[in-house]
């Protein structure tokens, strides 16, 4: 099941995705929450959701290209990142000569962030706008101290993100907070597809990125060096997993900074895409900051 966010003019409405339609579940229900975020924790029962779907009039019942899009999660209490999750992509890269034992985490923050089709914004003070494909994890459950048995039993869903990184920022420092979190520079979207309708931990799953048209990134979700499960078991030796905290599991190899013979940056008018085998397809243009 595909669930979505969508504008309207009273709001954020969330809806299921069938075909080329998309179902106003509220106008089924009007006592559901109002998007994805707040359904998960007031309850998630995706089972439920998908017996009111299934009861959807054809009023509720709305044309989903004419729809704007909003994050899957409209306010994650937590976004949380893995760096150097790829092994392809940390020998191309400053830290191929210490290769990471465990976890590389950092945050961002929402103002950050964006939906898909929104335009991601090359601010003005660096042109060393990046792009990052990657898979995100959306919690459903509250969660501490997991197993690599039950890991994944939290997880409500996955979707696209675009971890877009200003490069130059990046590496004023050891922490990377700053260069990954000028506004606008990221996305997940457009939907959140739930877990069972994918492999256990979204093993095995193409991930690429293109940019105008053109492939920048491929691998599969099998070169995580830290698949799901133990990134989940490792996070929650510390921190407490709450319904709608997302989670950007890291990027492969061909990133803009690495391409040789000069890096690839992105810059206004262009389009890029991140697409997900079995999740779906994140797009967003490009634009300066005014």
């Amino acid at each position: 099941m595909k669930i979505v966010n969508f504008q309207t003019s009273n709001g954020i409405r969330m809806g299921v995705v069938d075909g080329a339609t998309v179902i106003d579940v509220q106008a089924v229900d009007a006592s559901l929450p109002a998007e994805l975020g707040a359904f998960l924790r007031a309850n998630g029962d995706m089972k439920a959701l998908a017996e009111i779907a299934k009861k959807a009039p054809a009023s509720a019942r709305l044309p989903l290209a004419g729809l704007t899009l909003a994050m899957p999660v409209a306010n994650p209490g937590k976004i949380i990142c893995l760096g150097l999750n790829y092994l392809d992509h940390v020998k191309e890269g400053n830290y191929k000569d210490n290769i990471p034992k465990y976890q590389s985490i950092f945050f961002r923050v929402l103002s950050s962030m964006a939906a898909h089709g929104q335009p991601l914004i090359r601010p003005k003070t660096s042109i060393q706008f990046d792009y990052e494909a990657e898979l995100i994890v959306i919690i459903g459950k509250r969660a501490k101290h997991l197993t690599l048995e039950n890991a994944t039993d939290c997880v409500a869903g996955y979707s696209c993100g675009m971890e877009g990184s200003i490069r130059e920022y990046q590496r004023h420092s050891s922490q990377w907070g700053m260069g990954k979190n000028f506004d606008q520079t990221g996305s997940v979207g457009p939907w959140m597809v739930t877990a069972d309708e994918l492999p256990r931990g979204a093993k095995g799953l193409r991930i690429e990125s293109r940019l105008n048209g053109n492939m920048m990134q491929s691998s599969n979700t099998d070169s995580f060096m830290f698949p799901v499960a133990e990134s989940l078991v490792y996070l929650t030796e510390g921190m407490t997993l709450e319904p709608g905290d997302i989670l950007f599991t890291g990027t492969p190899s061909g990133v803009g900074h690495a391409r040789k013979p000069e890096p690839v940056w992105m810059k206004a008018g262009d389009t890029i895409e991140v697409e997900i085998e079995g999740v779906g397809l994140l797009s967003n243009p490009i634009a300066d900051e005014k």
